[in-house]
């Protein structure tokens, strides 16, 4: 068991991947994916730079990831996913798009950021549209919660930031209290944040659109221990 207990950044759901996925999948998963491992990766090492960092837990299948990392290639991005459907149409994107800023663990989330990120090194952490396990014996199950939420903020750099999206409005509920109760972390709006215009549209957000469901947005940034932040984001 790892340090924060039984969390798990996920449920591994059977998916077939296509043609063109497995194809994808078999040719690029040794130059994109990082392999999982119990020792700190070294960002310079990766991305041939020491810009900043941002990583993206849960990328379903990947088309708003690729988006962001070409509009922004003097960022660093890694994508933590676990459907391989999903890892295989990212590195598809990757190839096609040319970028190289972009990289993958194939891995749970809680175990990758336990064991290969090292503290106060990452800028952002994007979490658009986790699994918000409705029925309340699953609430065990959401990502958005302490003591996760504890490790991001021990992850972040200061001034780094925690952006999550849900479609899910009990589960944006929940995750604000959670993120409020998190020391070390301040809401950069009084509530829920503004809708992020520049933030592409993923496939679960259109979906909950589709449903007649209200996009719920929450900002949080890392404060030193004087209470003040930095904001970059």
């Amino acid at each position: 068991m790892n340090a924060y207990g039984s969390i798990r950044s996920f449920v591994l759901r059977a998916g077939r991947m296509t043609d063109a996925q497995q194809r994808d999948y078999e040719n690029l998963s040794s130059k994109w994916c990082i392999p999982f491992s119990q020792s700190h990766i070294n960002y310079s090492d990766i991305f041939g730079n020491t810009e900043n960092v941002i990583i993206e837990i849960g990328f379903g299948m990947g088309q708003a990831t690729a988006l962001i990392a070409e509009e922004n290639p003097d960022t660093n991005y890694i994508g933590i996913e676990v459907h391989r459907p999903g890892v295989g149409r990212l590195l598809g994107e990757i190839a096609k798009r040319n970028l190289s800023n972009l990289f993958i663990i194939e891995h749970d989330a809680v175990e990758v950021l336990e064991a290969m990120i090292p503290d106060n090194s990452v800028q952002g952490f994007h979490i658009f549209f986790p699994d918000p396990w409705p029925k309340k014996k699953h609430h065990k199950r959401r990502l958005i919660k302490r003591p996760f939420t504890d490790m991001l903020c021990k992850k972040l750099s200061r001034g780094g930031y925690v952006h999550m999206a849900t479609d899910w409005e009990p589960y944006a509920q929940f995750a604000l209290e959670e993120l409020n109760a998190t020391a070390g972390l301040k809401n950069r709006y009084k509530g829920f944040a503004e809708t992020n215009r520049q933030r592409p549209q993923t496939k679960f957000e259109l979906k909950g659109k589709n449903a007649g469901r209200e996009i719920f947005e929450l900002v949080y940034e890392k404060i030193d221990e004087n209470g003040t932040e930095n904001s970059r984001a």
